[in-house]
């Protein structure tokens, strides 16, 4: 962090350019000249940090003086500490005093610095903390959660992919008290993402929307039914490397979460077409029913399905998927439906490709973008 001597001195430069080049014109019956920064009024103050893109001087202008630090205090709601690659832990734990009125928080690391400590003084003084970004932060144990769990009652977004020391005991109490969690990462967290936990978020977390368990080895159908159960507003869901899941949890996944938008099933071999064809009876359901109307829409359905790997599956079953979801596409420019390593699939192609191919206007191409 810079000094407190260096930051003066640069503030007042600062200053006096700023005079200089708006003294010339002004009369003296516009009003008192500003004689300092310190000067500067705090609605301006809040309107100059709202348009900066650098964490840093909002950092900064909260150790200028009393007045900045009491108007940033109330006045800032989002602040990332991404940039520092050193001595994260004591810079959060000095300065989360300053920012009582915080809803959204990056604490993302590109290598571990965070400790227990930082996040027990987050969520001692974050009361109304909404968004919170700890990936990557190895060092961290269940005494995170728990604090967070006691102190944060109000998250709706939380990002702990790569934190692999969290149990799932943690987890769940943590689903128990964050009851509006509606984005939830937990990509790489093979402790903390277990079949109880899943349990958990299905039983407490119903406005869930996003849930990420990429290489969750440990997750089965058991848990991903119970989450289809309790979630039916889940729009999005990464299963990618989740080895030990069949057809089971796609169907409960199609028969459960009409919104589903996006489904990550890379490496998943144990799918067959079974899982296919009930994604693809699904959007038949939906469009006979009587409060959704018939359409074309690809705001509507599947916009994003990643098979890549999974090499038990035909091209009839996911050509019928590609034909039920609109939002689906295997051309280069909207490659929405992911076929990797399934050489077998070739032959699927979208709606637009064969749409295409039928106005005359070119062949129905024999390769997909990977």
């Amino acid at each position: 962090m810079v000094s407190g001597g260096s930051q003066t001195g640069g503030l007042d430069m600062w200053f006096q350019t700023l005079m200089l080049s708006n003294e010339k014109g002004r009369s003296d019956k516009e009003g008192p000249i500003l004689s300092g920064w310190k000067d500067l009024p705090l609605e301006l103050l809040m309107r100059v940090v709202a348009l900066t893109d650098d964490p840093r001087i909002i950092i900064v202008a909260s150790g200028v003086c009393t007045g900045w630090r009491d108007a940033l205090c109330f006045g800032v709601t989002n602040l990332s500490f991404a940039w520092c690659n050193l001595n994260m832990n004591n810079l959060v734990r000095s300065l989360v005093p300053k920012f009582t009125k915080l809803e959204v928080l990056s604490l993302r690391q590109n290598r571990p610095q965070l400790e227990d400590s930082a996040v027990e003084a987050v969520a001692s003084n974050f009361h109304e903390l909404k968004d919170l970004d700890l990936s990557r932060s190895f060092r961290l144990s269940d005494r995170s959660l728990y604090a967070l769990a006691d102190g944060c009652p109000h998250l709706t977004r939380l990002n702990i992919s790569g934190c692999s020391n969290f149990s799932d005991s943690a987890l769940m109490h943590l689903t128990a008290c964050c009851n509006q969690l509606k984005y939830l990462n937990l990509c790489g967290c093979v402790r903390a993402a277990s079949d109880r936990a899943l349990q958990a978020i299905g039983q407490n977390c119903n406005q869930l929307q996003s849930l990420n368990l990429g290489w969750c080895e440990s997750v089965s159908d058991k848990g991903v039914i119970c989450l289809a159960s309790g979630c039916p507003d889940l729009r999005a869901l990464d299963l990618c490397g989740c080895i030990l899941i069949t057809d089971e949890s796609v169907i409960a996944l199609a028969n459960s979460c009409s919104r589903l938008r996006s489904l990550g099933l890379y490496y998943c071999q144990n799918i067959t077409d079974r899982a296919m064809y009930s994604l693809a009876n699904s959007r038949v359901r939906s469009k006979r029913g009587p409060t959704i109307r018939k359409s074309t829409d690809e705001k509507e359905g599947l916009s994003n399905l990643n098979i890549s790997q999974c090499t038990a599956l035909t091209p009839p079953a996911v050509q019928a998927v590609c034909d039920s979801f609109p939002g689906l596409h295997t051309c280069p420019e909207r490659h929405s439906l992911i076929i990797s390593g399934c050489l077998s699939l070739t032959s699927v192609h979208c709606a637009c490709a064969v749409q295409a191919h039928r106005a005359g206007r070119g062949i129905v191409p024999t390769n997909h973008a990977y």
